[in-house]
């Protein structure tokens, strides 16, 4: 009894062995279309999507924004400016470092042109305009799609 014992763990080992040898998973690059709608009136809400998608570069992912809504008046200069989000450094600091990042921006463009919203605008930030099709597209390019 004692020696099937020993000889059963005995067979067991190469397996130990062989799963030991495997080099654990590297973690799964995602594609991460992050989408808001939220504009200045909630500076903290509005920033969210370009911090968390500066956060989910940092880790390696790729990330693309699209804007709609309200939200596409975070592209004028002048408003990205003066949203500074309670705890989070100031937007204007953030969409620099996306910019530098080249993360794609797309503001949707019928909502831009409702709130005035012009491209020498979002060339500020390297950003385009959007529409439905593009908005399909990014959704099939997508692993994850987080909506702030």
């Amino acid at each position: 009894m004692i020696r099937r014992s020993f000889l059963r763990k005995l067979v067991a080992l190469p397996f130990f062995a062989a799963a030991a040898a495997v080099p654990a998973a590297t973690p799964m690059k995602l594609k991460i279309l992050m989408k808001s709608a939220w504009g200045s009136d909630d500076p903290t809400k509005a920033a969210f999507p370009f911090l968390h998608g500066d956060a989910l570069s940092e880790a390696g992912h790729e990330v693309q924004i699209f804007l709609l809504g309200e939200a596409v008046s975070l592209m004028r200069k002048s408003v990205a400016n003066a949203v500074v989000p309670v705890g989070w450094p100031p937007l204007a600091e953030v969409l620099s470092k996306l910019v530098a990042k080249k993360i794609p921006i797309y503001a949707c463009g019928a909502c831009s042109r409702a709130r005035g919203v012009t491209e020498t605008d979002l060339a500020e930030y390297g950003a385009k305009f959007g529409n439905p099709k593009i908005f399909v597209s990014l959704v099939e390019w997508a692993h994850k799609i987080i909506t702030e």
